[in-house]
């Protein structure tokens, strides 16, 4: 079962792609998939309004495929997450999850164009497992509780400006991660309980067709629920806020590859997640 939502921006209206390869209006159950849709447990409403053949089919032929969650609260992401990309970096991989913050206003549709900034010299890929919170975390107590948060996962480009990160005084991840359009999400969201094992996905990336990165989540130094667990120790998640949970190696900012350019396409899969086709455009 996955989860989408359809139409332009701002006015995407929630679907579901089911196991027959139909996909059905999710109306008559919600009006969006959002913080309150997933904190009411939103896909095993889903799951049995199909069961019981409640769904009508819809036709998605031409239309927009947006993010599959609604704006989120907050986007929360982790740095050198990936024991290969801490390396190619050349850091030491963290003792503890690195946190910073992307504007929730970068999330677009994993077919959207990505918008280049201006004065960018060092626009870099990164393809990452998305987690969707569906439960809301405060000072968890296990991994297991970590676990019981997660609505879902989606295939997310955590795209960044390393000279607007890592190039101005003091170091400036929030300004080199929020530009605008620097979040493509999806294609689907897919329940939790629909992915066996979070930490076994194949992640993949290519530029114009060239493969970039190849890597699995096994690669994580911390897994998906011990940055739930642990994030819960300093903040509340809520009910629809995203959790980017680190890249692994293979992006520019290695010196292995150049940096985007306008006219450039990035594609981004998450195996079981589905795959994003962006193509670069100047700001």
């Amino acid at each position: 079962m996955k989860l989408m939502r359809v139409g332009e921006p701002g006015a995407e209206r929630p679907v579901v792609l089911a196991e027959d390869g139909v996909h059905y209006d999710l109306s008559p159950v919600t009006d969006d998939i959002d913080g309150v849709f997933l904190g009411w447990d939103g896909p095993r409403i889903v799951r049995r309004a199909l069961d019981r053949g409640e769904l009508e089919p819809l036709d998605v032929t031409g239309r927009r495929v947006g993010p599959p969650i609604a704006r989120p609260g907050a986007v929360l992401c982790i740095g050198l997450n990936y024991r290969a990309h801490a390396a190619e970096s050349g850091v030491e991989p963290p003792s503890e999850a690195v946190l910073f913050h992307k504007s929730p206003n970068t999330v677009v549709g994993p077919y959207d164009d990505v918008l280049i900034p201006r004065g960018s010299e060092k626009t870099d890929w990164e393809v990452e497992l998305g987690v969707v919170i569906g439960r809301r975390a405060r000072y968890l107590e296990s991994l297991g509780e970590a676990r019981s948060c997660i609505a879902g996962y989606v295939t997310v480009n955590d795209v960044s400006e390393r000279d607007f990160q890592l190039g101005r005084p003091g170091g400036q991840w929030s300004k080199g991660k929020s530009c605008e359009t620097f979040n493509p999400v999806g294609p689907w969201l897919v329940p939790a309980g629909d992915i066996a094992d979070p930490q076994a996905l194949a992640l993949r990336s290519w530029v114009n067709g060239e493969a970039r990165q190849d890597s699995k989540t096994s690669d994580m130094i911390f897994t998906v629920a011990e940055l739930v667990w642990h994030l819960s120790q300093f903040l509340v998640l809520e009910p629809g806020d995203l959790l980017n949970t680190g890249t692994p190696e293979g992006v520019a900012l290695s010196g292995r590859f150049g940096y985007l350019r306008d006219g450039d396409v990035m594609e981004m899969e998450v195996a079981g997640l589905g795959r994003q086709r962006s193509v670069c455009r100047q700001a």
